[in-house]
């Protein structure tokens, strides 16, 4: 039996922050629940709200190291999101000039999915219900 009950918040460092700002709020279309500057750590944290439950947090540190992005490399692969409609979520990133990967079909499930990146080229993946 598993006492989890959910996943609270994502945590990603940008390595510009008003660009990714501008990305997950604008592009994304997250909504701001708190924007945070810690003049100790030279360094922003902003909590984007992710359905009813998770969040983002979205931080800035002066000069964070690169980490290999690569879906296959160890660690976290990508960040999943789900959408109702892919073409809809497909036809809005195009707008915003963000380029995306082919659709795939899960050939576990039927469902229809795609990839594209963060300004630090995190690898998101829109999961079609």
């Amino acid at each position: 039996m598993s006492f989890f009950q959910g996943i609270h918040h994502i945590a990603i460092i940008c390595g510009n922050y008003p660009r990714s700002k501008q990305f997950y709020t604008q592009v994304l279309g997250f909504e701001v629940i708190r924007e945070t500057y810690r003049s100790e750590r030279q360094s922003y944290k902003l909590d984007l709200r992710l359905g009813d439950h998770a969040q983002i947090e979205l931080f800035s540190f002066p000069d964070p190291p690169l980490r290999p992005s690569q879906p296959e490399a160890r660690g976290l692969r990508h960040l999943a999101l789900v959408v109702d409609d892919l073409e809809v979520a497909l036809q809005h990133l195009h707008s915003h000039q963000v380029v995306t990967e082919a659709v795939r079909l899960d050939e576990l499930t039927g469902k229809r999915f795609v990839f594209f990146q963060d300004p630090d080229h995190l690898p998101i993946e829109l999961y079609e219900r």
